[in-house]
């Protein structure tokens, strides 16, 4: 091998020795990198480690030397530390739209990032194998090409799914193509979905991104720049709740004092809160749904919806059905 070659891979292989084995418990002695790279095929002396470990500095990796545990050379700095990369695990061992083999794989490469000892400690906190995933492994691509088609501005086609209770896609309208101009994903309630405009319908859409299929693009620019020009994806999300649409209205609540918490955790700081002895009377924008009314059920007599008149008649009337089920 040409010197000139040989420096080139030895100063890269030092690089990754340090990347992938070395920490401040751990640190790497000159006679051990010697060896590591006779094992590739390259020869060393001392001397030239001190100055690859130089130039290497002086290129701006946080290469520290120690006398302490053997002495030996480390990384003391990374792109990431271990308790950003544990937050990454954990954020994708828990996303139910990622897959049980895509969750792998993706901690799999997080673990890369970081050296071998740190690794074992991610691959301990792993827990994939019982938690409820999505079925449909394109989610990965069908994310990537809604995002292309956001930067290249055209709108998509695609075909939309549910899930029969043989675990067979029924494809929705009888298998109709939809085409719908993307402008936004949002992660909400667990799932990803895709924020659209539908010039059809003449309306903002939102579709779960993992029952998306056979995604392609068009030759048509995208339509709907109106509507998302001052768009506020977080009151959006706020407003509809698990992503079930229904009939703008404002809704009056009367809360317990305990549900402060969760009033402001939903809908933010600056809702309008009146406390009235042990309640308070909250203002609410809201999708009326039967996931809105769901959710108030869920607190109890410590919620209740005050008004307007057809919304409380709405909850009446789904209490009653529900009610009827259980005679």
């Amino acid at each position: 091998m040409a010197k000139s070659n040989e420096y080139k891979l030895k100063i890269l292989y030092i690089i990754k020795f340090l990347m992938r084995e070395t920490d401040a418990e751990h640190p790497m002695s000159t006679k051990t990198i010697i060896e590591k790279l006779q094992n590739v095929g390259i020869d060393a002396e001392r001397k030239s480690i001190y100055d690859d470990i130089a130039a290497l500095q002086r290129y701006g990796f946080a290469i520290e030397h120690t006398r302490e545990l053997g002495g030996g050379y480390y990384l003391a700095e990374r792109n990431f530390e271990l308790p950003e990369l544990k937050l990454l695990v954990d954020a994708v061992q828990s996303s139910k739209f990622v897959t049980k083999q895509k969750s792998s794989l993706l901690i799999k490469k997080l673990a890369s990032l970081t050296n071998i000892h740190d690794a074992d400690k991610l691959n301990r906190q792993v827990y994939v194998s019982s938690r409820i995933k999505t079925m449909n492994e394109s989610i990965y691509y069908n994310v990537d090409m809604i995002h292309t088609a956001i930067i290249e501005n055209v709108q998509i086609t695609f075909k939309y799914f549910d899930w029969t209770p043989q675990k067979e896609k029924l494809y929705r309208h009888n298998g109709q193509t939809y085409r719908v101009s993307p402008w936004a994903l949002c992660w909400d309630d667990e799932n990803y979905y895709m924020l659209a405009y539908d010039a059809k319908a003449e309306m903002v859409k939102h579709f779960r991104v993992d029952k998306l299929s056979r995604i392609s693009y068009t030759d048509f620019a995208r339509e709907g720049a109106k509507c998302f020009k001052n768009f506020d994806l977080g009151q959006y999300s706020n407003q509809v709740f698990g992503m079930f649409r229904g009939e703008l209205d404002s809704v009056t609540l009367k809360c317990h004092n305990s549900l402060a918490g969760v009033i402001i955790d939903r809908f933010g700081e600056d809702v309008s809160i009146f406390p009235k002895d042990d309640h308070f009377l909250c203002s609410v924008n809201v999708m009326v749904s039967n996931n809105f009314f769901s959710w108030v059920m869920q607190f109890g007599k410590k919620m209740q919806i005050v008004s307007p008149e057809g919304v409380v008649d709405k909850m009446k009337a789904l209490i009653t059905e529900a009610g009827e089920m259980y005679k």
